[in-house]
């Protein structure tokens, strides 16, 4: 060994892994097993599960928040106006969503008056962008739930994204070389996005066809558009927490960080999944 190779510092392999990867699978199980059986022994069942995942990701953000920036955000009125998003866009689609999102709104703007001019305008603005982050978005999975193939949409919008993270993680591991966003996220690689692109188009074109009964392509398509808006939330995240300078959102699921770390992919996803979806294969 010459004297410049051994000046070169040893990675361990365990770093370029990341997190505990043993807990991460266990948890990541764990979660999987939760999801499918609320969605397939009784699928309205998948609501409280996006109720309960709301609320706690809606109490980390504010939580963050307030240690980070010093931001103060009237959970009461976040995690009542989550809920209502949450519930009333089960029986009035759309527009009980809409109605929820536009009350909470409102509300936050007369709860916060009550604490004087000071940081009014930045404590109202971040309660209303936590209610749409989280709440209003987790409010999209409540419409792909309902419709009369719920089952089907959620599977479709969930498994691409989970098989996006799948591949990106073994191409990441094994071939990244090219940083996609090394001053957000300096583990993303154009390798491992790649890598999701592939696995995402392939299980968004299977699920597309078996369980929505729509053409191939629409699958395709609906998968690729789908790694993008994981990979994006996933950034935005990023960006969150390091202007805010913390590492996780919270520590409630080991080798995954807190609720929000494990949703911030899904997030944004569900709204285009949404969209795509009624698109390109309605109901």
């Amino acid at each position: 060994m010459t004297p410049g190779e051994s000046a070169q510092p040893r990675v361990p392999k365990r770093a370029r892994l990341g997190r505990n990867l043993v807990a991460a699978i266990v948890v990541g199980v764990a979660m999987g097993g939760i999801i499918l059986s609320s969605l397939l022994f009784v699928r309205y069942f998948f609501i409280a599960v996006l109720a309960v995942s709301a609320a706690i990701a809606s109490w980390e953000l504010a939580g963050a928040l307030r240690r980070g920036a010093g931001i103060e955000v009237p959970l009461p009125v976040l995690l009542v106006g989550g809920q209502a998003m949450i519930w009333l866009a089960w029986p009035f689609g759309t527009g009980g969503l809409a109605a929820a999102f536009g009350l909470t709104m409102v509300t936050a703007l007369l709860w916060r008056m009550r604490g004087g001019a000071s940081h009014f305008v930045r404590d109202v603005t971040a309660t209303v962008f936590t209610a749409a982050y989280v709440p209003l978005c987790c409010g999209f999975a409540v419409l792909m739930t309902v419709a009369p193939d719920g089952l089907g949409r959620i599977l479709t919008f969930m498994l691409p994204v989970i098989a996006s993270d799948v591949g990106g993680y073994a191409a990441g591991v094994l071939l990244g070389r090219h940083p996609m966003a090394p001053t957000i996220s300096p583990k993303k690689s154009w390798e491992g996005f790649a890598g999701s692109q592939a696995a995402g188009m392939a299980t968004g074109a299977v699920c597309v066809v078996v369980f929505l009964g729509g053409p191939w392509w629409a699958g395709v398509l609906t998968g690729s558009l789908l790694v993008i808006s994981a990979t994006l939330g996933d950034l935005v995240e990023s960006m969150i927490k390091r202007d805010l300078g913390i590492k996780d959102m919270g520590n409630l699921l080991p080798g995954h960080g807190g609720m929000m770390d494990r949703l911030d992919s899904l997030l944004p996803t569900a709204v285009v999944a949404w969209l795509l979806l009624s698109l390109l294969v309605p109901v």
